[in-house]
């Protein structure tokens, strides 16, 4: 359930874990404005539904209609998987564990002791601070337009971990950072990002939240930077949507081949 949905990739994804695993399950967009979010996830679990992936915008707001919510979905603030048991409504978050996944395991990313940078501070960056800190970087930046939106998360993590906040401008380029991550959108619309240039350096890992058919304007930028590697985010989105198939059906797929076929097909 999203608003606006069209552009997901999870029912391919979905299709093939299926496909892979021998598990009978249908898995289809439902398009939900935020009005009709609480009546739609009812309506879902009356007529038999099994479980649901929740994506922007109702993220947030999901977490109030939940009757139990998983210790990682409460760090976040943040919920992107249902599941119906017993008449209740059980609320999880699979963003973190599928970034970590996806750099950790697939892309050899060593988190432990690294110097992180956030750009963003929205419900996206919301969902991986926890589990990265989890990891033991040396220091983690939240960076974003407004200071008092990326200081709020960073006042919220702040016994998890050495994280701080600061605007886009004033990245502190004294730190050599290991691994910079893009939790925004900016460049999509063709407007000029403020990514901080000097904040990269030859052994930067760049890795971009989102993914597309083609090199996303961070992907491009880290690039141009001088970055060692910039990655989009399609591991991510297979290694997430993997969780949530463990989380509903108790097997957890193999998803190097799905993602194999998802980069390809991109």
């Amino acid at each position: 359930m999203g608003y606006p949905i069209s552009h997901s990739r999870s029912p391919v994804i979905h299709r093939l874990f299926a496909l892979q695993t021998r598990e009978n399950l249908q898995y289809e967009l439902l398009q939900v404005s935020p009005e009709k979010l609480e009546t739609a996830i009812r309506q879902f679990q009356r007529t038999g539904g099994k479980g649901l992936n929740i994506t922007v915008p109702h993220k947030t707001e999901v977490t109030k209609l939940v009757d139990k919510i998983s210790d990682r979905a409460a760090t976040a603030g943040a919920v992107n998987t249902l599941s119906f048991r017993g008449g209740e409504v059980l609320g999880d978050n699979t963003d973190g564990i599928g970034l970590l996944r996806d750099l950790a395991v697939n892309l050899g990313v060593t988190i432990e002791g690294a110097n992180i940078l956030i750009l963003g501070a929205g419900g996206a960056t919301r969902g991986i601070v926890g589990p990265l800190l989890e990891m033991q970087p040396a220091s983690l930046w939240i960076a974003n337009r407004s200071l008092d939106k990326a200081q709020l998360l960073a006042d919220r993590f702040s016994k998890t971990g050495p994280v701080s906040a600061c605007r886009f401008n004033v990245v502190p380029v004294s730190t050599k950072y290991d691994l910079i991550i893009n939790a925004t959108s900016a460049g999509v619309h063709g407007e000029a990002p403020p990514y901080p240039s000097a904040a990269v350096s030859g052994s930067t890992f760049c890795y971009d939240l989102s993914y597309g058919l083609k090199p996303t304007p961070f992907c491009i930028w880290a690039r141009e930077s001088g970055a060692a590697q910039s990655v989009m985010g399609w591991g991510m989105l297979v290694e997430q949507a993997a969780e949530s198939f463990n989380i509903w059906r108790g097997i957890r797929p193999d998803t190097a081949p799905v993602l194999k076929q998802m980069v390809i097909a991109a």
